[in-house]
């Protein structure tokens, strides 16, 4: 046999003669081999697993963030329209007032010939010597601190309710500047009251708003007072409406937590019959009813105004 044909005898793959049995070295090394492969395969798959899992999470909280910002812009686009409202309506009133000739003496009518802040002598004013007036925007008020000084047993608030329309009063001026309902939402009344009352005057439209804070600041509805308001004369005063005139208003009880210490039940009426006075001044009547019902209590009034001042009440608005 040549030399040639001895080589491809010893490279035929098709060679059916047994191999030699490795040596114990070998086959260990093999074994370890084995194993190092396989561990690697599997550290492999679980680092692809977790990748998986947490693109997955980033995913989510990515849609969750963009979804949020669309929510947060569509709410700056429309406070940013109700703003450009209220400046117009703030320069065509100033305009109004430029052009109103002043040498006949006569005020311009607020309704039903109520006693307007204008017709109150505001630098002859005293208030009550008692009395906590903050003079302050509500909306960036350092309330995080204020309510770690004091809480209170009854938070009182007459909130500047956006009215449905542009022009629902039919003639009447609205002296204060109204707040979308997200701005009063923002109000972080929890952190003033863990257990007490909650008493909030509203509107026709926004009786389902009033609700729905409530709810949300963890108040339960409890009751609600009517004020029936009447003139000088002790007739029915009836304002303006859109379909029924407007002779009453509505404020609203919640309670949270446990009653106040003190605190009396089965006291005075829930309707109050009582003569109306300046615009958004609210009866004595109810201060009264609530310190009857809560005595020597803490007492808090939000959106406040000069008229409104009571002894040993805090009153927070930025008309003080």
């Amino acid at each position: 046999m040549s030399e040639q044909d001895e080589a491809k005898q010893e490279i035929n793959p098709l060679d059916s003669s047994p191999s030699p049995t490795p040596s114990a070295a070998t086959t260990s090394k093999l074994s370890t081999y084995r194993y190092n492969t396989r561990s690697s395969a599997a550290a492999s798959s679980s680092s692809r697993s977790n990748s998986v899992f947490s693109d997955s999470a980033i995913d989510a909280q990515l849609k969750y963030l963009l979804g949020r910002e669309a929510e947060l812009q569509l709410q700056i686009k429309e406070l940013s329209e109700e703003i450009a409202q209220l400046q117009a309506k703030i320069t065509n009133q100033n305009q109004d007032n430029s052009a109103t000739p002043s040498g006949n003496g006569k005020k311009r009518e607020r309704g039903n010939n109520a006693e307007s802040d204008d017709d109150i002598c505001w630098e002859e004013f005293e208030a009550p010597e008692w009395c906590v007036p903050i003079k302050a925007d509500v909306l960036t008020f350092e309330w995080d601190v204020f309510a770690k000084e004091c809480q209170f047993d009854v938070i009182l608030m007459d909130p500047p309710w956006q009215l449905a329309t542009h022009a629902p009063t039919r003639g009447v001026a609205i002296a204060y500047q109204q707040l979308p309902d997200i701005c009063i939402e923002e109000l972080p009344i929890p952190k003033l009251q863990k257990n007490g009352f909650l008493f909030i005057w509203v509107i026709n439209n926004k009786y389902s708003k009033a609700f729905e804070l409530m709810r949300k600041w963890g108040y339960t509805y409890c009751d609600d007072i009517t004020w029936v308001k009447q003139t000088v004369n002790r007739r029915m005063a009836k304002g303006h409406g859109f379909y029924l005139q407007h002779a009453k208003e509505t404020c609203l009880m919640g309670r949270k937590g446990k009653d106040p210490p003190g605190c009396k039940h089965s006291i005075s009426s829930d309707v109050i019959f009582s003569e109306r006075r300046g615009q958004s001044q609210k009866p004595e009547e109810l201060y009264e009813m609530i310190e009857e019902l809560v005595p020597n209590g803490n007492y808090l009034e939000i959106f406040g105004r000069k008229n409104n001042l009571r002894d040993y009440w805090v009153t927070i608005g930025n008309e003080l």
